[in-house]
Formats: structure tokens, C-alpha cells, sequence
């Protein structure tokens, strides 16, 4: 089992959309914070994805306390939040420290709809 770990691009309201917004593929944003229990619980899972979709899907963070506009327009409520965009559109919401076949599955589906 390759167990490279990759970083996970930081994305800072300035940069949302250029990066999420603006990318040609699937992106997997993670909404959180550095004090979020859940969220912290869950990045290991969020590793494993961007690694196993490394060459189809972007995976990037969003630290919604020091990046409130993006979590503002996007009505980010509770963290963590996981949206999936795909060409740049919003196809899919998840809330909470969810199990990791909740979110491959979202992205397989999102996959498909390309």
C-alpha cells in the first residue's frame, strides 16, 4: 500500500476562486477550522482521498475562521462541510465527520456527471 501523503493545497478567500471556482476537473473543498474536533478526526480520511483521486480529483482546505467571505457565500454553517464542485459548480453539500465511503461515494457521483 503507497502511503505517500500529499499535501492538501490551502485555499484563502483570494484564491477560492481561482482555484476551486476556475479549475477544469472535480474539486473536494473541506471547510473547517484548526479548533474543530471533527474536522480533526476526519483529515486523515480527507489524506486518503486526495491521494487515491490524486490524478481526478482536486482536494483543497478552506479554514473558515481566517477565510469568513467563502464560508459566508457559500452559507457554511456547521464544520466540517464538504462540497463538491465540479467545472466550477456546486453539485454536492455534505455536513459533519462523516464516514469515508460517504464522501467516495458523492465523488464517484460526481464522477460520473462530468
Amino acid at each position: 500500500m503507497e502511503k505517500l501523503i500529499l499535501s492538501i493545497l490551502q485555499v484563502v478567500d483570494s484564491s477560492f476562486n481561482s482555484e476551486v471556482i476556475e479549475c477544469k476537473s472535480i474539486v473536494l473543498v473541506d471547510f473547517g477550522a484548526t479548533w474543530c474536533g471533527p474536522c480533526r478526526i476526519i483529515a486523515p480520511i480527507i489524506s486518503e482521498i486526495a491521494n487515491e483521486y490524486k490524478n481526478v480529483v482536486k482536494v483543497v482546505k478552506v479554514n473558515t475562521d481566517s477565510n469568513p467571505s467563502v464560508a459566508t457565500e457559500y452559507g457554511i454553517r456547521s464544520i466540517p462541510t464538504f462540497m463538491i464542485f465540479n467545472y466550477g459548480v456546486k453539485v454536492d453539500t455534505i455536513v459533519g465527520s462523516v464516514p469515508k465511503s460517504t464522501l467516495v461515494s458523492a465523488l464517484n457521483k460526481s464522477l460520473k456527471i462530468k
